[in-house]
């Protein structure tokens, strides 16, 4: 854990771009760095090649609604594989959705993930790849792995660009770069 410094923000180098983050306090005495991808088309481009040249082989991309939408697309664009997002609601064309609850460090109440029947035929026996932006606490990776088994799909790897606090000590996961938490 690192101590917040007085412009509350942190630089670091991602995929050979360097980027400043702001700190944000999760409580009174921690703070996180956020790192939002989204308008970062630069970021998005070099992250995804970098976690494409580590990914073990693969069939299927999938992450969770929504800060890792841009990142699963432009991995799905580069390796030309197809790829589904888990969404935090029903929607109109899912005419029999499954789901599973998560709660994640930047949600302050639970979340339900859902996918629909027709996205778990195309799951069903492939290799998934789970990708997302950040990963923390790994309760949105557990609910992605829950719908990738209830598909009946095989997890073939599961990656983030950044991996923070006790995530960066994993050995399930693959990432570019460590994130520190911060100090009140």
């Amino acid at each position: 854990m690192e101590k917040a410094n007085a412009s509350r923000t942190y630089t670091m180098t991602i995929a050979g771009l360097e980027r400043t983050l702001p700190l944000c306090p999760l409580n009174e005495r921690l703070s996180i760095a956020a790192f939002v991808i989204f308008g970062d088309v630069e970021l998005t481009v070099a992250a995804s090649a970098a976690l494409l040249e580590k990914a073990p082989e693969f069939d299927v991309l999938i992450t969770a609604e929504a800060k890792g939408i841009p990142l699963v697309y432009e991995m799905a664009r580069q390796s030309g594989k197809p790829y589904f997002i888990a969404r935090k609601y029903p929607k109109l064309y899912m005419s029999h959705p499954i789901s599973v609850d998560v709660r994640s460090i930047t949600t302050d109440k639970e979340q339900t993930l859902y996918l629909d029947e027709s996205e778990m035929a195309v799951i069903r026996g492939r290799r998934v790849l789970i990708v997302d932006d950040v990963i923390s606490t790994g309760e949105s990776l557990r609910a992605l792995e829950m719908l990738v088994e209830r598909s009946e799909g095989k997890i073939a790897g599961q990656c983030a660009i950044l991996a923070e606090g006790d995530a960066i000590d994993r050995k399930d996961i693959f990432y570019l770069e460590p994130l520190p938490l911060f100090e009140n």
